[in-house]
């Protein structure tokens, strides 16, 4: 058990070594400043702006920089939506796979311009390398500089005064590609392929089994078929992005996408390490690397104890498993706990910790089943993505909606002192307020209607292989995962039906655009105000009050929205475990 727990201790340090000087340098990037891929990278930066006309240095007031963000986006969505529709046209399909139907390509649409990466499909038996690597990959890249750019344009409102200009989303959209996301994909698809991930354009191969099989019916089955594909390439950029789609169905539990313990380490810090960088880089651009670091320890925090929780929970197995101490469930000589639904050369730790990586970021990539996880280890993975995917959070999305809390925590401290509230030498008015309160509230709207409306239709428990409070539950998760912009699955519940692919697509369309328009308003209106001087009554932003102060309002409005659901799901289904 020792050994499963430094397992998790190395990961989290891991991560915070990588994320600070990576954070410093995404710093640099956005700023137009040079760093050492400068002299390879500025040619092909100039060639794209000078190719489509773009004026590096335009200052894009809020509304027109979301205008650009959406149609963007608008056209991300058609491109992926057409090619799913056409695929059996286009090269590159040596399994001849054929169009896709039109709500399931609306859905995979959706979800990869959404940077939630939700799958109805899988990718082994329904899409060819073509739809894979030109719509799938490509989303991945540019879901997640959309974010960043979106979260370098509210950084710019902090920092400016009396300003109406935000940046260009276009030079940030570049530069967030060419000098962070393929820098990084290129090491991390590199490593991945020394581990054994597939990266090629191969057909299918067909090989004999060890070991013959019968079925129940008496059918003997000799051999197997074993996918083929580009899967490092994508594989890297879904970590990195914290997009999360796999390239295969079972996800980074497949021995092809994550086949050894090394593997499994890259991918795991690849998830949240643009994310924690990010805080850092927050607090380099704003001028005090404090409120950067502050930020991050509320997210350390929170990230830290939610993977005791599920550690723990996982290592004491069920009641159900261990049948009143007839199965040694014991962690001698085994790997012990609650092994269903994890891989066995991954083990508890390693399955643990990434689920709680994966939910607290918006990856939702998998190496184990969440469906299987016990009620309080289920519960946690869900309830980090309610919290509205700001434990780190995805790609430039996630602090943006910290950035949002930390507003509110600041209007709350306000009001107990009598105060006008501040935040970074800003006022924060009824206008900011509105915009947070769209920036935090969205998420749990998205969810809790989601989930609602699912539950009043006639047949949905028909999709659901439990029924009882883990069937609520699986329902719950998978509306939770839509509206955190998430991707990962309580993988019981049939999800590629026509009522399923367009009404989580909606609330994944609903999570993902009204907090970027929210937060982008709030930068307009926070780069017009004055700075105001720091007095005797100002809040302390960086210190360990205002901290805590953060996470206890994050778990307020988060915790507090869900209580009811969680309460008639994962909770009950506790009980009925215990008793």
């Amino acid at each position: 058990m020792n050994g499963e727990i430094l397992q998790a201790v190395l990961c989290l340090v891991l991560l915070v070594v990588l994320a600070i000087p990576l954070g410093g340098y995404i710093g640099k990037v956005m700023n137009g400043e040079k760093v050492f891929l400068s002299r390879m990278m500025q040619p092909v930066e100039g060639f794209f702006y000078k190719t489509l006309n773009i004026d590096r240095d335009e200052q894009m007031g809020w509304k027109k920089y979301a205008g650009a963000a959406l149609i963007f986006n608008l056209f991300g969505f058609l491109a992926v939506f057409l090619l799913n529709l056409l695929q059996g046209l286009f090269p590159l399909n040596p399994q001849h796979f054929g169009a896709v139907p039109w709500d399931l390509a609306f859905n995979n649409a959706v979800s990869f311009v959404t940077n939630t990466n939700w799958q109805a499909y899988s990718g082994e038996s329904s899409m060819s390398y073509f739809t894979q690597m030109l719509g799938y990959t490509v989303q991945n890249f540019l879901s997640a500089a959309t974010g960043i750019a979106v979260l370098f344009a509210l950084i710019r409102g902090f920092v400016k005064v009396q300003e109406t200009g935000l940046g260009s989303f276009w030079t940030d959209l570049t530069r967030s590609v060419l000098y962070i996301l393929l820098p990084l994909s290129l090491v991390v698809s590199v490593a991945l392929v020394s581990q054994g991930v597939v990266q090629n354009f191969n057909s299918y191969d067909q090989v004999d089994l060890v070991q013959p099989i019968t079925l129940a019916d008496g059918t003997v089955i000799t051999s197997e078929v074993v996918p083929q594909g580009p899967a490092a390439s994508q594989i890297a950029i879904k970590q990195l992005g914290t997009n999360g789609g796999g390239f295969f169905g079972v996800n980074s539990a497949h021995p092809l996408e994550n086949p050894t313990a090394a593997s499994n380490l890259i991918e795991l810090i690849s998830i949240l390490l643009i994310p924690a960088a990010l805080c850092f880089t927050f607090g380099r651009n704003v001028q005090d690397k404090r409120q950067g670091t502050a930020l991050f320890l509320a997210m350390f925090l929170v990230l830290s104890v939610c993977l005791g929780v599920v550690l723990f929970n996982e290592m004491q197995a069920t009641p159900q498993l261990a049948q009143n101490g007839a199965v040694n469930t014991s962690f001698a000589g085994q790997s012990g706990g609650n092994m269903e639904g994890k891989e066995t050369r991954l083990g508890i730790a390693a399955s643990g910790t990434w689920s709680v990586f994966t939910t607290a970021a918006s990856n939702g990539s998998v190496n184990a089943m969440h469906d299987s996880f016990t009620p309080i280890g289920g519960l946690v993975p869900m309830l980090l993505i309610q919290l509205g995917e700001v434990i780190f959070g995805g790609v430039g999305s996630g602090l943006y909606g910290m950035l949002g809390f930390a507003i509110f925590t600041v209007f709350i401290a306000g009001l107990m002192v009598g105060r006008t509230p501040e935040y970074l030498g800003k006022k924060v008015e009824p206008y900011e307020m509105k915009m947070a309160v769209l920036l935090c509230l969205a998420t749990p709207v998205a969810i809790l209607v989601g989930s609602g409306v699912a539950c009043m239709v006639p047949g949905i428990s028909s999709t659901l292989t439990n029924t009882g409070a883990h069937g609520f539950s699986e329902i719950l998760y998978n509306f939770t995962s839509a509206g955190g912009n998430n991707g990962s699955a309580f993988a019981g519940m049939a999800s590629n039906t026509l009522f399923m692919n367009l009404s989580t697509g909606i609330v994944m369309l609903f999570a993902r655009y009204v907090p970027l328009v929210a937060a982008l308003a709030m930068a307009g209106s926070l780069a017009q105000k004055k700075k105001v001087a720091v007095g005797a009554g100002t809040l302390p932003t960086h210190d360990a009050m205002f901290v805590g102060l953060l996470i206890f309002v994050i778990l307020l409005i988060g915790a507090l929205s869900f209580f009811p659901a969680l309460a008639l799901g994962p909770v009950a289904d506790f009980y009925q475990m215990v008793g």
